[in-house]
């Protein structure tokens, strides 16, 4: 097993591209254990935890990548900022994770989102992608 204490900068494009998929919660953490696609296996103890598409380690010929897992999410849109800021209130109100892009957000698909947004008869729809929420964990504590 080979023990991954940070990740790499510059790899060569050259290099055959091996991934090793995990999933968000498991990525989330800096220390866990994981086989790569072509079964080699890793130890992770980390400054900080890595992201999808993070080269993290090389051979002569290869470099390993992070490949996070997609995962079921709602998908769902809004017409301008203001609407799209209220909805994200409303998600992170309940202690979800939310990510944004210009016209819509994702949301994790768990049953109290789905409840609240039927509830406020906002649209979604359900949808599988890469769920990649800001992190900022050392802001939010409570007491």
């Amino acid at each position: 097993m080979h023990l991954i204490t940070n990740h790499l900068h510059g790899v060569a494009e050259s290099k055959k591209r091996i991934q090793l998929p995990i999933d968000r919660r498991k990525l989330a953490k800096r220390r866990f254990r994981a086989t790569a696609a072509d079964g080699t296996d890793f130890g992770f103890d980390l400054p900080h935890p890595l992201k999808h598409g993070t080269a993290f380690h090389e051979t002569d010929d290869s470099v390993y990548l992070i490949e996070q897992e997609p995962e079921s999410v709602l998908k769902i849109s809004f017409p301008d900022g203001q609407t799209g800021a209220r909805y994200g209130w409303m998600v992170g109100n309940m202690h979800f994770p939310a990510a944004f892009d210009e016209n819509h957000m994702l949301a994790e698909d768990d049953p109290a989102v789905r409840q609240m947004l039927e509830r406020s008869q906002i649209p979604f729809e359900e949808a599988r992608s890469i769920f990649q929420p800001p992190t900022n964990t050392a802001a939010h504590h409570h007491h």
